[in-house]
Parts: structure tokens; sequence; C-alpha cells
């Protein structure tokens, strides 16, 4: 299972999905508006656009609000301008860090992040450093518990439906697509009565690094620390932490 999934259920863990479900509408709603600047107002013809909003919708973003961002973004009215940076670097025990944003003030953003690096045991490193461990992909989540799925025919319907990989673990089963295709597999599974628990594009690592101890307590306050930060999008990072490490501290 990928680095960004297992993450996922360690957010589920902790509880700390529904404490950054309120910076989750801030996070969309810039990315919606970078996707009409970079690409149109036509989720036809903006593949990046059909993506931020799929995921607004799967967070409740009210209509009002997607509306009001794209007039902005198109000009209509008047908005800032966000700009997009990754920053990559190193974490605890030499775990790989990708970290997206969208900000008005590269200065601000660039230095709450290194900050959140150096106070959490990791340290920023140079454009390129860890992002050749990564690979963008498609992953959809499938809950296994809640659905009872037979995992054999999850995977035929999956790869029918052009998926790439299926692989399961924690009653959960992640389907793993080329970039862009995450849309099209979740549309055919859903019409075949499967309901996803996530649908999103993230970086894959190819390698982990398993942690414990103090180097793992460090990457889950880094992880937090940068999720935290309203100009910080996405977080990928390349670590494991076994159940039991987890809950230990608990």
């Amino acid at each position: 299972m990928s680095g960004h999934s297992k993450w996922k259920n360690i957010q589920h863990r902790k509880g700390r999905q529904d404490a950054l479900r309120g910076k989750i509408f801030t996070k969309v709603t810039k990315e919606i508006f970078v996707a009409v600047k970079n690409g149109g107002a036509d989720p036809q013809n903006n593949l990046r656009l059909k993506m931020a909003l799929q995921k607004a919708r799967d967070n409740n973003l009210p209509n009002d609000n997607i509306e009001r961002t794209i007039k902005k973004a198109s000009g209509d009215l008047e908005g800032v301008v966000y700009e997009e940076i990754l920053y990559e670097g190193y974490g605890p025990g030499g775990v790989a860090v990708m970290v997206e944003c969208l900000t008005e003030n590269r200065n601000r953003t660039a230095a709450d992040v290194r900050h959140a690096f150096s106070k959490h045991g990791g340290n920023l490193g140079e454009s390129g450093c860890v992002s050749f461990l990564f690979q963008r992909k498609g992953v959809l989540t499938l809950d296994n518990e809640e659905q009872e799925l037979d995992e054999e025919e999850v995977m035929m319907a999956a790869l029918e439906a052009g998926a790439e990989d299926i692989s399961s673990e924690d009653d959960e089963i992640e389907i793993i697509t080329a970039p862009g295709d995450y849309l099209k597999v979740k549309e055919v599974m859903e019409q075949q009565g499967y309901q996803f628990s996530s649908a999103e594009e993230s970086m894959v690592p190819s390698t982990t690094v398993a942690l414990a101890g103090g180097d793992a307590e460090k990457m889950i306050k880094l992880m937090d620390a940068l999720e935290d930060n309203d100009d910080v999008q996405n977080v990928y990072a390349n670590f494991d932490i076994d159940d039991d490490e987890l809950a230990s501290m608990e």
C-alpha cells in the first residue's frame, strides 16, 4: 500500500482528519483557482480543473464558493494571484518528503516550511533531491470492511476499467491508475456499485523507509505541522510505521 494511503490511515487513527476538514475548503479553493488560471474555466478541456471540482464535490464545498472562485480566476472578480512551489527535503531517518504549495507570498511560505522541517528533525534539500523516488499516480481506496468485497472481483473490475495495479491491507483495497485516469476508473466502477472512500492523484513512493521510536514520532509531527499550513496543498513522504509502533504512540 502506498505511503500516501498509509498516512491517511494514520490520520484517521489519530483523529486528525476531522481537525483538518476546516482547512480543506481553503486548499480546494486554491486548487480550483490555479486550475482555471492555467487551463481555462471549462472542465471538459481542463483535466486539472475537472479533478479539482471532483475533489470539491467530494468534500461538500458549496457551489457558491466554487462559482466565485472560478469568476475570480477568470478575471471577472478581483482576487489574489497564487504561485505554485514544490519543496523537497528529508525527514527523520532520511525519509523523502515532497511539499506542494500554493501561495501569494513565497518568502512567508519558504520560511514556514523550512521552520517545520528544522523543528521536527528534518531539513530542506535541493530541487530534485527526492522527487525521483516518487511517481504521480491515481489512487482510489475502497473500504473492504464496510462493503465486504471480494478482492479478486475488485481486481478484475479495476483492471477492466483501466487500472494499473491493486493491493490490500488493513481492511482497505487500494487501486492504482495512470495519472489522470482515476476519474475514469472511478466512474466505471461506481456504475458497478463500488463506493470509494477516497479518490485522487498522489505521488506514490517507489521505496519506503521504516521508522520506529523517536524518529516515528518526529515524522508524524512534521507531517502534521506541514499539513496545518494553509499554503501547503499536499505532503508526500515515503515512511512506513507498523501498527504496533503506532499503537504505542497513541
